[in-house]
């Protein structure tokens, strides 16, 4: 090892500065990290605790977020260097895991963990995944080396990584379930005190855990109901996590094949990763359990999905990423041809770093669209005066307080928790939140709203002065379908189930806002900047 030491230190450096590649993101936080700034913010016997419960994440990122934020600052570049750290970190690990086959299996992991464009993309975001999937790779390491030398202190590492994975990640149940059922068709026969020790532990700390998780998943919101399950999901977990072009971030479309430009540097390295797995998995049956767990967890996340309970997004099964590097790398080293494996170990880097330094949409060139500084900055550029009216839609203003100042003006508010108070005074949140596509339904379909009208006139016209303006910030990638297009889908059932609610309702609600007020104020300006919009109307002294 230590002969060939300077390998694995040029490896990280790579990794490093591929993390630090861009990471000033001048759009500042988007919603997510916003998320995890603000509950990381709050003092921790000041309402810390009811936050986390509030969200959809266990606590430990937030208390690590906290510890950093407390020591270094709160600036947006420090904020994400905390998660360049873990990034960095899970390099030298992957390489141990490696190294539990061979050395040239260990420089391999390293190596795709270092290049591998999902992970650079977490590294400069501020939220859990990168640390994350340190996590699991410690985790993962623990439990080869358990399954070769089941001592004491293998078992404590392996159960204490496995707790932080559940402590970290309100669905890392799924992976952790299915890896303790690894160990144990494992272990069993040999060593069945240390099985049932473990399983004792994961059981303990569950229990420990269970009111948080009780809590998060019984607190009702909005905020995950704005994807839907697709085969294509399944396509895009393997080319997010093995190619350069990520894809399904957020949310994906139903079209596998939806960029032709980039078709060979999204293909070509995903199917590299698929043969080589595949070649890991012929005769060896620890390999073959360990894609057990990965294939099991991501088919109950999928199961999940196809439920409506979430949204199949690429970074929820991040915990089986090392479990599948591993895999690929094992199976690449096993290829017998020196030519061939040469050459897919060559095509696989230069595809992933060219496509890196390159591409204008490559994970660190990635800007934040929907990030909440570039609100700040149209507000800075509309001239609102003291005294004017601000209406946020989808967002409350607590999300862009870190950026802008909002004492001078009047605040209103139409956002995910509030909106059934503004569309109809028949519908209360609970109703909406059980069957708001059915109630809202005609809603959507009409241009009359009488009530809306008279909210907004209330609220907003009536309030206004003469030379007074009222700004509107919309956020377009929740509100882009205009009246015509609107009407359009709720006239086609099928159209109109897979639509997301909350689509349907912050269109509707831009929509409706800009007809009403356009008739009785004068509309100033317009700009867009990133995913944000800002409209501006006024109320003329005439």
């Amino acid at each position: 090892m230590k002969k060939h030491f300077w390998i694995l230190g040029i490896i990280i450096l790579i990794g490093l500065i591929l993390r630090l590649i861009c990471i000033n993101k001048t759009d500042g936080l988007w919603n997510d990290e916003y998320i995890s700034y603000m509950i990381s913010a709050t003092p921790l016997l000041k309402g810390f605790w009811h936050e986390v419960t509030y969200q959809c994440h266990m606590p430990f990122y937030y208390i690590y977020l906290k510890f950093f934020m407390a020591i270094f600052g709160q600036s947006d570049i420090l904020l994400r260097l905390t998660s360049v750290l873990p990034g960095v970190l899970s390099i030298p690990v992957m390489y141990f895991i490696g190294k539990e086959k061979d050395d040239a299996t260990a420089y391999l992991c390293a190596g795709l963990t270092a290049i591998s464009s999902f992970l650079i993309y977490y590294s400069q975001e501020v939220r859990l995944y990168s640390i994350l999937f340190l996590f699991s790779a410690i985790a993962l390491l623990y439990t080869l080396k358990i399954i070769k030398e089941p001592d004491k202190k293998n078992l404590i590492l392996c159960a204490l990584f496995n707790f932080l994975i559940l402590f970290t990640h309100t669905i890392g149940f799924v992976f952790v379930f299915f890896n303790l059922i690894f160990l144990s068709i494992n272990l069993y026969s040999r060593f069945r005190k240390i099985v049932q020790l473990m399983w004792l532990c994961i059981c303990g700390s569950g229990l420990i855990l269970s009111p948080l998780v009780i809590k998060v998943f019984t607190t009702q919101s909005f905020s995950q109901w704005w994807g839907h399950f697709s085969a294509s999901k399944i396509g895009f977990l393997f080319t997010d996590y093995f190619s350069p072009v990520l894809t399904n971030l957020t949310n994906a479309p139903d079209n596998l094949f939806y960029m032709p430009k980039y078709a060979i540097y999204m293909f070509v390295p995903a199917l590299i990763a698929v043969f080589c797995i595949i070649k890991a998995l012929i005769k060896n049956k620890i390999n073959s359990q360990l894609f057990a767990v990965a294939f099991l967890t991501t088919l109950t996340l999928a199961i999940a999905s196809i439920c409506g309970k979430l949204v199949f997004i690429t970074k929820y099964s991040i915990e089986i990423y090392p479990i599948l590097i591993f895999l690929t790398c094992s199976g690449l080293t096993s290829i017998s041809r020196k030519g061939w494996k040469i050459s897919l170990i060559i095509i696989y880097t230069l595809l992933s770093l060219w496509f890196i330094i390159k591409a204008p949409y490559s994970a660190p060139k990635m800007r934040r669209a929907e990030g909440h500084k570039i609100v700040a900055d149209l507000l800075s550029n509309a001239q609102i005066q003291k005294g004017d009216i601000i209406l946020l839609q989808y967002y409350a203003q607590n999300r862009f307080s870190k950026y802008f100042d909002f004492s001078d003006y009047k605040v209103v508010v139409i956002d995910k928790g509030n909106f059934p108070n503004y569309l109809s005074k028949d519908y209360d949140y609970n109703d909406v939140l059980t069957d708001g596509k059915k109630l809202y339904k005609n809603i959507f379909s009409s241009y009359d709203n009488p009530y809306f009208e008279y909210k907004l006139n209330q609220e907003i016209v009536n309030k206004l002065k003469p030379n007074q303006s009222v700004a509107i910030i919309v956020l377009n990638s929740v509100s882009f379908i205009n009246p015509e297009a609107l009407i359009k889908i709720t006239q086609n059932e099928a159209m109109y189930e897979k639509q997301p609610l909350l689509f349907l309702v912050f269109s509707y609600l831009k929509n409706k806002t800009f007809l009403e007020l356009a008739k009785s104020l004068t509309l100033t300006r317009v700009e867009q900047k990133g995913s944000w919009t800002i409209i501006k109307f006024t109320k003329l002294n005439n």
